[in-house]
């Protein structure tokens, strides 16, 4: 049997990067997956005819994660049509790069709405349903910019974001554990993403290679690796964790 086999996620910003990369892995581990997606339509849709070519059930679901009402209906949505919701990863996101004194406020504002609003609300519907059925799988996405070169990247405002992500994880962690839910986060680092090649120069990812002590950036299958090992069953007594797919760059 494969390690999801039964199991029906929802995977926010799963039409491309991290979160298309995450629900494909899902999928070949037997999981059934609504796939989110806010503008990312077309991505979306290719997710959909790749899980269900290996035979899955899915589904491509748009809501907007930090508006409340769009979430709650897409819950709604994902367990009319699979009957449950066993694994939810907060991957969606948003990333602006700017020196601190010169970051618009409405840029960490949308910042701090999808990332930090975004992950509480599709939380705190998801949980429901888990709670209930005293079964769940929570991951969400921080940052190694968290722990490292914040101040020099130009990654202050959203380093800021996901360190709220980390400290609601541990929190969620503490408050659901006795209900079979697990709460966990993975917080990459030096990975080739579209978002990372938007925010970076050359010089920077030069930089930054040759920081790793592997001396290469990772891939998106990397994450997804993480992802499958957390939702799993077998990860029942990890809870309130960060994983860190960072090719060393931070050894904590």
């Amino acid at each position: 049997m494969a390690r999801l086999d039964g199991r029906v996620a929802l995977v926010t910003g799963a039409g491309r990067g991290f979160g298309r990369a995450i629900a494909l892995a899902f999928g070949r581990e037997g999981a059934d997956v609504a796939v989110n997606f806010n503008v990312s339509a077309a991505g979306a849709k290719e997710v959909v005819a790749e899980l269900e070519a290996l035979g899955r059930r899915a589904e491509a679901v748009r809501a907007d994660v930090a508006n409340g009402d769009q979430v709650r209906g897409m819950v709604d949505r994902v367990l009319a049509r699979f009957g449950r919701l066993d694994i939810l990863v907060n991957n969606a996101g948003i990333m602006t790069r700017g020196q601190f004194l010169d970051v618009p406020i409405p840029d960490y504002q949308s910042m701090f709405a999808i990332n930090v609003t975004g992950t509480f609300l599709c939380t705190q519907h998801a949980l429901r349903p888990m709670v209930a059925a005293r079964y769940g799988r929570i991951i969400n996405f921080s940052t190694q910019l968290v722990r490292a070169s914040v101040g020099t990247g130009g990654f202050a405002a959203y380093a800021a974001t996901k360190g709220a992500v980390e400290a609601f994880t541990r929190a969620m962690a503490h408050e659901f554990g006795q209900h079979g839910v697990t709460v966990n986060a993975i917080a990459p680092g030096g990975i080739d993403t579209d978002m990372s090649r938007a925010v970076m120069t050359p010089e920077y990812r030069a930089r930054r290679i040759s920081e790793l002590p592997v001396r290469h950036l990772g891939q998106v299958e990397d994450v997804a690796y993480c992802a499958v090992f957390l939702a799993a069953e077998d990860a029942h007594y990890l809870t309130g964790q960060v994983l860190q797919p960072n090719g060393g760059w931070v050894m904590a």
